[in-house]
């Protein structure tokens, strides 16, 4: 079996359920040992887990909400403490409310912006140090379409995904000649249990197939083989940039 992951350590937010599941059994396969973050479902993050010791690897599952700033460092030190180093981040949590912006308020902004754009900066800031002792890592962001274009009811998080876009660039050529790359993946509209929180989601999610040139909504699985290509030494010249996979999506 090719294990191009073999003996490499992830950090994997929202790891129990969905994209970050399907990402962390993509990367388990690959061989990567796993630390599986999660914020309330612990029955998930145990299943989750015991799915990915079945494909020979080690597993941690920690408890934290990465939108405090306090719960980062124990995160990080456990999952170094646990194997040994940490060479792989991936920052798959987000949240937000389903709203037009203009009705937003104050602490539903801060909530998208502290979990989907700040919380990523302050990882990479705690994992660097393990990283760099390990001579290098790969740090993979989770975006989608809404970074970029007008979604309805959609602004909390796709303008938190925009300032991570951001950061990414900013990060990837600032730890470049660290050899830790740095990467986004941006997704269309993704199967998961979060998709039926959308307002009329039956109505949106049958829009979206329609305009989809591949002819459906992604699968988790889609976007977590394009995380475990940006993570894989065979894209080690990809640098600072954030890979669509939406089947076509964005070209309507």
């Amino acid at each position: 079996m090719n294990r191009p992951l073999a003996g490499k350590n992830a950090l994997i937010t929202g790891a129990s359920r969905g994209i970050g599941r399907a990402i962390a059994l993509e990367l388990a396969a690959a061989g990567a040992n796993i630390a599986v973050n999660y914020v309330r479902d612990e029955d998930a993050a145990k299943k989750t887990a015991s799915e990915l010791e079945s494909l020979g690897v080690r597993t941690l599952i920690y408890q934290a909400n990465v939108g405090d700033p306090q719960a980062l460092a124990p995160l990080a030190d456990a999952a170094v403490q646990a194997f040994g180093g940490i060479d792989i981040l991936v920052h798959n949590a987000a949240m937000g409310a389903f709203k037009p912006v203009h009705k937003l308020k104050a602490n539903q902004w801060d909530l998208s912006m502290d979990i989907n754009a700040k919380a990523f900066l302050l990882l990479v800031q705690k994992v660097l140090p393990s990283m760099e002792s390990r001579g290098g890592g790969s740090v993979v962001a989770l975006s989608s379409l809404g970074a970029g274009q007008f979604i309805p009811n959609y602004g909390a998080i796709g303008i938190s995904k925009a300032a991570l876009e951001s950061l990414v660039r900013y990060l990837a050529v600032e730890l470049c000649g660290r050899k830790i790359r740095v990467n986004a993946v941006s997704g269309g509209l993704v199967e998961t249990d979060a998709l039926k929180f959308f307002p009329e989601y039956n109505s949106f999610k049958d829009e979206v197939i329609r305009r989809t040139p591949a002819g459906r909504i992604a699968r988790p699985e889609d976007l977590a083989r394009v995380v475990k290509f940006l993570v894989s030494p065979e894209s080690e010249w990809i640098v600072g940039q954030t890979l669509i996979a939406d089947g076509g999506l964005s070209l309507i």
